[in-house]
């Protein structure tokens, strides 16, 4: 059983680029964007740290 637990969801990539540039251009805090998206606020400050990382800025 290499599955991953029921809890784990995957979000595409245009998703988690469109959740990103909301954290980027709305001045909210990145635990408030991901209330609102429903997606965990350690998922979503992973994923701009990411974006950060690829857009050689951190």
């Amino acid at each position: 059983m290499s599955k991953k637990s029921n809890t784990s969801k995957r979000y595409t990539a245009e998703f988690k680029k469109d959740a990103v540039e909301l954290v980027r251009s709305s001045g909210r805090t990145v635990a408030e964007v991901a209330r609102e998206l429903g997606v965990s606020t350690e998922g979503l400050r992973g994923w701009v740290k990411q974006a950060k990382v690829d857009r050689g800025e951190g």
